[in-house]
């Protein structure tokens, strides 16, 4: 049964129409907003609307459960379907709701009496509802609790009645798994949509009674978000479509981790967070493990430092930071034995407690060659290097061994490394230091010794700046190495630092009794792809529902769950096609750039030569 609805005021313009003369059309016309947006053409079906193509269907909630669970029209109000929801709510007077309750309650009491009576077993669902009424009275009687009738109704749309009945098997499913079952409004659609259209007129009257506590279920209608007024994209919200868009400066502490499996692009994401962070006057430095930042650097005007053996650019451990205003010269120094003593313990496989006492006062002694005492203001004074260290513990009691383990470092093997002053300047505002050619045995030392130059650089100007640790299990391995990280996430905050962690292997990273602590005091989370072999793991540790592990599994590149404070949403990366071309990663890629570059490149020559004749 289908039937067709004219519009009246529209036959009534169109003879008007049909009687003006073409200058009367000119001056007097008769088209307004209602011809603007009407459809081209309505038609009512039993079970749909067809309005100009575009099909629409109405469904209304016909039973809720006995108790309603906070935020349980979010999964609906958050699928990617178009809909219109509507919730009407009409008070009932408490005078007449306390008579019927009393009614009810007297015809209750009555059936439980008749089945004492009879001999019969207690029904459950008797005493509940008599229970629940009875409270329910209570409530009213003090004004604890208004009592309303309640009608929610949802409006539908498609582009067929397949479409239809898909989304409505979806949003069924979805509701019914909460007991909470939805009809069609069948020969009523042409009511419901009109139930739906914000005019707030209720023709569809299907009610159910709610009192105050679950009917504040309903509401708000929970879509999240992290949209702020300032911050850089982070990403699209897969729930809703809408922009990440996020300042992680305004946060307790700028801190973030990012765990990701192989290739499920957690370089790609941090590559775009580092060139649009360039765009907001903050520094970025980066710890690159696998040479994955060289071009960016090159690109944005950055520096960029190749840390190896053979490397033309040193860093000497034994470099004093410039003591800040609030800090003595002593506490400075202090400061960096102890890290050197943790450096050391790293380079010689460990020490024994003698070796570590001996070793500290080696450094002092050492210190003191140059005039540099905790008693003093070492300020413009030259710092010594490993090599006076090994002569000072040549000539010490007990001091012979660990001279001769120091060796490859001063004079080996490894003496290029760091038995040399320091020639790098951190000054740019995109610095990246990469230790990929650093033999696999050294690259935790190497980044210990990388991030410990940082930290004295940016002690000594307050900027905003973030420093990105690419590939942190490398520094969980050693305890030393971790408990610097976790320094630094720790007291970055006061000299407006924040801390980009990230890493692939979560079991090593959690293996280290400071992975745990750096997690939690980093305010922003990003979960990119995990494997089957890691997510249990991952689920335990960021505390994620059945349905966010399941995400997180079949997520595909650059999809995952982003985690601000106490707020998380589903994410995608998105990168414009200049920025893709900065930061890309991927092998296919990066050879069609490359074979770009050199075409553009024998295309140059060839003009070269060709003007070199002509000439």
């Amino acid at each position: 049964m289908a039937f067709n609805l004219f519009n009246k005021k529209k036959k009534e313009e169109e003879n008007l129409i049909g009687n003006l003369l073409p200058e009367e059309l000119s001056s007097n016309p008769v088209l307004e907003m209602t011809d603007v947006i009407a459809p081209s053409a309505l038609k009512i079906n039993p079970n749909n609307l067809n309005l100009g193509g575009t099909f629409a269907r109405t469904l209304f909630v016909v039973s809720y459960p006995r108790f309603l669970t906070e935020s349980w029209l979010s999964p609906i109000i958050n699928l990617d379907r178009v809909f219109n929801v509507s919730i009407f709510t009409h008070p009932v007077e408490t005078n007449k709701v306390l008579r019927q309750l009393q009614k009810k309650l007297a015809e209750i009491q009555s059936q439980i009496s008749l089945r004492e009576e009879k001999g019969l077993v207690r029904d459950p669902k008797l005493d509940t509802a008599y229970q629940d009424i009875e409270r329910l009275r209570d409530q009213l009687q003090q004004s604890q609790e208004k009592l309303f009738d309640v009608g929610l109704y949802v409006t539908i749309f498609g582009d067929s009645e397949e479409d239809l009945n898909k989304t409505e098997t979806e949003i069924k499913s979805v509701l019914d798994s909460k007991l909470i079952y939805l009809k069609p409004a069948l020969f009523q659609q042409a009511e419901g949509f009109r139930s739906v259209l914000p005019i707030g007129q209720d023709e569809l009257q299907v009610h159910s009674k709610l009192n105050s506590a679950p009917l504040s279920s309903f509401f708000p209608f929970v879509s999240f978000d992290l949209t702020s007024n300032q911050g850089i994209l982070y990403g699209i919200n897969r729930h809703n479509s809408s922009l990440i868009l996020f300042d992680r400066y305004s946060m307790e502490n700028y801190n973030s981790i990012i765990f990701a499996k192989s290739g499920a692009g957690k370089s790609y994401f941090t590559k775009l967070e580092i060139l649009r962070t360039l765009m907001f006057d903050t520094d970025v430095i980066v710890i690159d493990p696998e040479r994955e930042y060289e071009y960016m650097a090159e690109a944005v005007g950055g520096r960029y430092f190749n840390i190896s053996l053979s490397s033309e650019h040193h860093i000497n451990p034994f470099d004093l930071p410039d003591p800040a205003d609030d800090e003595s010269p002593s506490d400075v120094l202090r400061s960096n034995i102890i890290t050197l003593v943790g450096l050391f313990r790293i380079l010689l496989g460990g020490l024994s407690p003698e070796e570590d006492s001996i070793l500290d006062n080696a450094i002092t002694e050492t210190y003191a060659l140059k005039d540099i005492t905790t008693d003093g203001n070492f300020k413009g004074k030259e710092p010594p290097l490993l090599s006076d260290l090994e002569t000072v513990l040549a000539g010490m009691e007990g001091g012979e061994s660990l001279a001769q383990r120091l060796y490859k470092y001063t004079r080996g093997t490894w003496a290029g490394f760091i038995n040399q002053p320091t020639n790098v300047d951190i000054s740019k505002k995109f610095v990246v230091f990469s230790v990929r050619d650093m033999e696999d045995e050294l690259k935790p030392a190497a980044m210990y010794i990388v991030m410990h130059h940082i930290w004295s650089a940016i002690r000594k100007q307050l900027k905003r700046r973030l420093l990105v640790i690419d590939e942190a299990w490398w520094m969980m391995k050693s305890e030393d190495t971790a408990s610097f990280v976790f320094s630094l996430a720790k007291r970055g905050r006061k000299y407006y630092l924040g801390v980009a962690t990230i890493t692939q292997d979560v079991g090593d990273f959690l293996r280290s009794p400071y992975g745990l602590p750096i997690i939690t005091n980093s305010s922003i989370q990003i979960l990119l792809k995990q494997s089957p072999a890691s997510i249990d793991l991952v689920q335990k540790t960021f505390n994620l529902t059945n349905e966010e592990k399941f995400l997180l599994l079949e997520s595909g590149v650059g999809e995952g769950i982003f985690f601000a404070g106490l707020k998380h949403v589903a994410m995608k990366v998105v990168a414009s096609y200049t920025e893709d071309q900065l930061i890309t990663s991927d092998p296919s890629q990066l050879l069609q750039i490359k074979r770009a570059r050199q075409e553009l490149k024998d295309l140059r020559q060839e003009k070269v030569k060709q003007t070199q004749n002509n000439g």
